[in-house]
């Protein structure tokens, strides 16, 4: 037999809200959700991700190894 009230309320229409706006609607335990980073304004997913080299770091790996660049 299964235990009775044991499991969590499901709310399938929950709302996702980053920076006070709403994103998405998804399936939770809370009613609402506050998340302050998403595939949207991620510099990853977004694209203006940028890798900064700022004391020469490859090249001192590079002549660390004698690779060739």
């Amino acid at each position: 037999m299964t235990k009775k009230n044991i499991h969590p309320t499901w709310y399938a229409d929950s709302k996702v809200y980053c920076d006070g706006k709403h994103i998405m609607t998804i399936g939770s335990t809370k009613p609402e959700l506050h998340v302050d980073i998403w595939s949207g304004n991620h510099p990853f997913f977004t694209g203006s991700q940028k890798i900064i080299d700022t004391e020469g770091r490859v090249e001192k790996f590079m002549k660390k190894y004698k690779l060739k660049s």
